[in-house]
């Protein structure tokens, strides 16, 4: 049942992966603030279910919790079939859900390197694959595909992570161009440090990440708004931050050489 009760006027519905905590979050409430009601996917149904409240009271939408695991294969599928079924067609997919991992590649696990791999990149694509096709057949609706700053360059101690959002960043860029034209856009947020629960763990890890400075974490709400206002007008690339910008910008325009021994600097001295 939705979390409020529902309104003559049909709103957009925005469905938002990872959304129990972080980016995610602050996404919803920036779709729910516009006016969009929300369906919030994540594992956790008891954060969902808080979240679905708050932003009943707060914005005055609907909000319908699905918890699933996007990292199991068939979960994507599962969940469009399930929307298909009490009839929610879904105007903006939010894929926000991801894992990080950080340390040396050799000393992690396997299992490890393999979730990031199964959520960022597997769930990533299954979830386009059910909504993008409907949307196209639409011929309107928009896709925020949550990246990272990482994946314009070689991160160490990050590297499946990073790889994994190169793969969002060309998945989305590609995909951009392929549906010019038909009313679909998408969008890849790449934001830097964030202040998350996500930057927390990865702190408890590794203590060297409690040196970064404070200028160069960005505010989730912040990034969250940078990320709708992108996704809305139909922006393709989204990095929030001058810092980051600048970052992106001279990755892109920096022999790729030199961009290696450069992150392989840097990284190095966070192991």
């Amino acid at each position: 049942m939705p979390a409020s009760a529902p309104t003559s006027t049909p709103r957009p519905v925005a469905l938002v992966t990872g959304a129990s905590s972080g980016i995610g979050e602050a996404l919803a409430h920036c779709f729910a603030q516009a006016g969009h009601d929300l369906v919030l996917v994540a594992r956790s149904a008891d954060k969902l279910q808080a979240l679905a409240q708050a932003l009943a009271a707060r914005h005055g939408v609907r909000a319908w919790v699905e918890p699933a695991d996007l990292s199991q294969p068939g979960a994507a599928a599962a969940l469009a079939a399930t929307l298909k079924r009490r009839r929610r067609a879904v105007d903006v997919l939010v894929n926000n859900a991801g894992v990080l991992e950080q340390g040396a590649f050799a000393r992690m696990a396997p299992a490890a390197q393999q979730q990031i791999i199964d959520l960022n990149i597997s769930g990533l694509t299954a979830m386009l694959a059910q909504f993008v096709p409907p949307m196209a057949a639409r011929g309107a609706g928009r896709v925020l595909n949550v990246a990272s700053i990482a994946a314009f360059q070689p991160v160490p101690t990050l590297a499946t992570y990073a790889a994994s959002k190169a793969y969002v960043l060309s998945l989305t860029e590609s995909l951009a161009e392929e549906l010019q034209g038909s009313g679909v856009s998408v969008t890849a947020l790449c934001p830097g440090i964030t202040a998350t629960g996500m930057l927390s763990s990865a702190r408890e890890a590794n203590a060297q990440l409690g040196r970064i400075p404070g200028f160069l974490i960005g505010d989730v709400d912040d990034v969250a708004r940078q990320g709708f206002e992108a996704c809305m007008k139909g922006e393709v690339i989204c990095v929030p931050g001058v810092i980051n910008r600048a970052a992106m910008l001279a990755s892109r325009s920096t022999p790729k050489w030199l961009v290696r021994r450069i992150s392989g600097a840097l990284g190095r001295q966070a192991l």
